[in-house]
């Protein structure tokens, strides 16, 4: 994924990205859909943690969709802790007004259906551990951009990682080495992910981190607390 090589999406698929709603720059998208692209190859599904709206999994389908293989996106739909009333990226507009909580799943079918890739994505509507500890099949790509407290970080890493093909790509979005630029949490979660032996790093764009799966991971201690969100 070289300057200048990388695969990059048609431009209607990059203005529908950028017309969803959602966080993710162009800059960092266009390195997101490079790595699934290339993982697209190994002919297996691709999972992204934290769907909210659609926006980044326009850019995981497209690439699935021109591989023939599936995107799949995990999220319970309820906002992630920085997402809630009173906090920095709150938006009132995805509160359902019937229960008074959060609720994306609305606004990430309108997403997909107005990009014309449904049939190419399967949202899997849940809390990450729960759907990963039912999940059996392996994984070319996992896209790690949910909740960013440690124990949400931690949980999406514990239960999606070890699905990972080998070969298969391990993407990690918010990476801030600097505490003046944003959470921590996934930033750990890289260091964890390096520390393992199992990845190596690929490349890095801003604060997107992309690593292979070149090794077994270590065997999970066997008195570590389990991690829900």
């Amino acid at each position: 994924m070289t300057a200048g090589t990388a695969p990059a999406p048609a431009p209607e698929v990059l203005a529908a990205f950028e017309s969803a709603k959602g966080f993710m720059p162009t800059g960092e998208g266009l390195a997101l859909y490079a790595a699934a692209t290339e993982a697209a190859a190994l002919g297996l599904p691709l999972l992204e943690v934290g769907t909210y709206c659609g926006r980044s999994t326009i850019l995981l389908a497209d690439a699935a969709r021109t591989a023939g293989v599936t995107a799949l996106t995990v999220d319970h739909h309820r906002g992630s802790e920085e997402q809630q009333p009173g906090w920095e990226y709150h938006d009132p507009s995805v509160v359902d007004p019937e229960v008074g909580l959060m609720d994306t799943l609305p606004s990430f079918r309108r997403t997909l259906h107005a990009a014309g890739l449904e049939e190419h994505v399967v949202a899997l509507v849940g809390r990450s551990p729960q759907v990963a500890a039912v999940w059996g099949g392996r994984l070319g790509l996992v896209f790690i951009d949910g909740g960013h407290t440690d124990a949400h970080a931690n949980g999406d890493y514990e239960g999606w990682a070890p699905h990972l093909a080998v070969g298969g790509l391990l993407v990690i979005h918010d990476v801030f080495p600097d505490p003046a630029d944003g959470g921590q949490a996934p930033y750990r979660v890289w260091l964890r992910a390096l520390a393992s032996g199992a990845f190596t790093e690929v490349s890095a764009r801003e604060s997107l981190r992309v690593l292979r799966r070149t090794g077994d991971l270590p065997a999970p201690e066997p008195d570590a607390p389990s991690r829900t969100h």
